[in-house]
């Protein structure tokens, strides 16, 4: 099956953008920020809720999705500003073909450290089985998409051990922190798909984040597992062409770069597919020899444990609790 390019929406308001969309007839995906209300009624602005009004714009797309908006989330807010409980209902308020599940994304200037990119995939599988749960309520399990995440690509097989018996042929799965990776290198895009084809159950597809136009000859040789990509590069290379011209980045001057964004990567998927060297494994992670660090790591293995069992919440690990844990760790072997 062909690889879906899926168009994404910085918004559902009527007006060229969503009109262009339509008419291209793509597939097309929604981030949960994109339909947030925010509100300065406090002196400060915060998240008010969804816009569910502008759900009734979808109609006429060929199909639409919607993302938790992982990356924004954590980039532009410190963490997502509306719940779980918030998110599973406005999933539940629109047809989806598919909502992906909420993740914890492990970008550099997200996760800085190799302790973080860990800890955030133990956040990412109990959010994983937390939207499960929900979904269950609301009777839409059946168009959930799971996120797995992870920085190198065998970082995505603990995320792939947790859903367990879920994996079957015909299941979707999301690829997430993809859309600022390289599609080089033993961490690049098709270092990871290809990592994920080897160790997937035949049958199971991928929908690829964010990633970019220029990896598609590269992903053709994973027809039979990339199922869609999905992108909103052409606003990025609208705002570049309207700067470089010196006029407004209307929505129409927006509206023809998707036209043309599309287009391009129609082009791309009947190019000649090309394939990459394969790469040694990064190196394996450093055991730690100070008594403090030994300590630090113990606490932080039990802490994530806690999370995917769900005796903790997902958002619930800090330094200073992970210090005071440690701590706790540190007194228990100095007194043994």
């Amino acid at each position: 099956m062909p690889i879906e390019i899926m168009v994404g929406l910085p918004h559902l308001s009527e007006g060229p953008i969503l009109a262009q969309a339509r008419a291209l007839q793509q597939p097309t995906l929604i981030s949960a920020n994109g339909l947030s209300r925010w509100t300065e009624r406090r002196g400060w602005r915060e998240w008010d809720g969804w816009r569910l009004s502008q759900l009734r714009n979808g109609k006429g797309l060929a199909a639409l999705c919607l993302d938790s908006a992982g990356f924004v989330a954590a980039a532009r807010y410190g963490g997502f500003p509306w719940s779980l409980v918030d998110y599973v209902a406005l999933a539940a308020a629109f047809p989806f073909r598919w909502w992906a599940s909420a993740d914890y994304c492990v970008e550099a200037e997200i996760a800085r450290d190799r302790e973080e990119v860990i800890d955030r995939l133990s956040r990412t599988i109990r959010a994983n089985l937390d939207c499960r749960r929900l979904a269950q309520d609301h009777g839409i399990a059946d168009t959930l998409m799971p996120v797995i995440q992870g920085r190198r690509p065998e970082d995505y097989e603990r995320c792939i051990d947790a859903l367990g018996g879920s994996l079957k042929p015909g299941s979707l799965i999301g690829v997430g922190s993809m859309c600022r990776r390289d599609v080089h290198g033993p961490e690049g895009v098709i270092a990871v798909i290809d990592h994920l084809d080897q160790i997937l159950p035949k049958g199971v597809r991928l929908h690829a984040f964010g990633v970019k136009g220029s990896a598609l000859p590269y992903l053709l040789p994973f027809e039979h597992r990339v199922a869609s990509i999905d992108s909103q590069a052409y606003g990025i290379s609208a705002r570049q062409a309207a700067r470089q011209a010196r006029v407004s980045k209307s929505d129409r001057f927006v509206a023809d770069h998707m036209a043309r964004w599309v287009a391009a990567q129609h082009a791309r998927l009947a190019s000649h597919p090309l394939r990459l060297p394969h790469h040694r494994p990064a190196e394996p992670d450093r055991v730690p020899t100070d008594p403090w660090e030994t300590a630090i790591a113990q606490a932080r293995a039990e802490i994530r444990e806690l999370i995917e069992s769900g005796d903790l919440d997902h958002d619930e690990m800090t330094a200073p609790w992970i210090e005071q844990w440690a701590a706790d760790i540190y007194r228990e072997r100095l007194a043994g």
